[in-house]
């Protein structure tokens, strides 16, 4: 069998410092890609993502071995396996709608960018959060910035159609079971120095950027950091947000028919999914969600 080399489709595990709140891997047998490429100060995209990944895939496959991607950003993945066709960046663009929006009153300024999105893409708008403020001035810059729909760009996310050379498998875990790996392996991560992590980040020259911000306890835990936020109250914070997104990441990839899911808590896993790869053909991504 070829030599298997792991290829992290996570958009926050990209950055260097946030390694116990994304599990960074480490002391791994087979090498990693996709890993520790960014700075915490830098601001990184999707569209980066791909490049990064078409070098490395390639690089792989020059080698002779098989890639196998793990992680469970969506965007990210299709943006690797569909080749997606993504936007560019209009900055003059983007820093005039962010004007717009610091200079309004909270939730009521960002309600009033939504309307407009709602107005030139109701598609888009209808995949987006009313409250995702990053997603929601995205959309807005490239439709204004590129004069075409943000929902337009690349083959549309409700098309499926995989080369035939990748093969998709997802483990699934019973909501409760679920709800419990969760909060231990948060608990885990605070025993490891996960708030010591978050605090050295922000005291970091560069700060951290906005991106890298919104990853999943390192906002809660900078809110203790920066605003005194009680760590008690960042823990439900988190627990509540590592919830939400196990769903919503289990329905944007449960929307998927090309992927296989098995039970993670199934005995005989390893087996089971070893023999459906081997019987699907060389396999290149592998998928994590819950239900």
């Amino acid at each position: 069998m070829r030599g298997l080399e792991l290829v992290s489709i996570d958009a926050m595990a990209v950055y260097r410092g946030l390694d116990i709140g994304t599990e960074t891997p480490c002391d791994s047998p087979a090498p990693w890609h996709l890993v520790d490429i960014a700075d915490p100060h830098e601001e990184f995209s999707v569209a980066r993502f791909q490049e990064a990944a078409r070098e490395a895939l390639g690089l792989i496959r020059a080698r002779g071995h098989l890639a196998v991607l793990v992680g469970g950003t969506g965007l990210y993945h299709r943006a690797v396996i569909d080749d997606l066709d993504l936007p560019g960046r209009f900055p003059a663009v983007a820093a005039e709608i962010e004007a717009e929006l610091a200079s309004g009153t909270g939730p009521t300024a960002l309600a009033g960018l939504y309307e407009r999105l709602q107005l030139l893409d109701p598609l888009a708008a209808g995949r987006i959060e009313p409250g995702n403020a990053r997603r929601i001035l995205r959309a807005l810059e490239v439709t204004l910035g590129s004069g075409r729909p943000f929902s337009s760009f690349g083959p549309g996310l409700a098309n499926y159609e995989a080369p035939a050379v990748v093969t998709m498998a997802g483990l699934t875990l019973e909501r409760a079971e679920l709800d419990r790996r969760l909060e231990a392996r948060l608990d885990g991560q605070m025993d490891r120095g996960f708030l010591e992590e978050v605090a050295a980040l922000s005291a970091r020259p560069g700060g951290i950027s906005r991106t890298a911000r919104q990853a999943i306890g390192y906002r809660e835990l900078l809110s203790v950091v920066e605003e005194g936020v009680s760590l008690a109250e960042a823990r439900k914070s988190i627990i509540r947000r590592l919830r939400v997104f196990a769903r919503r990441q289990e329905a944007w990839f449960r929307r998927d028919p090309r992927v296989r899911w098995f039970d993670a808590s199934d005995m005989h896993l390893s087996e089971a999914v070893l023999d459906w790869w081997r019987s699907s053909g060389p396999a290149a991504s592998w998928e994590t969600g819950g239900r």
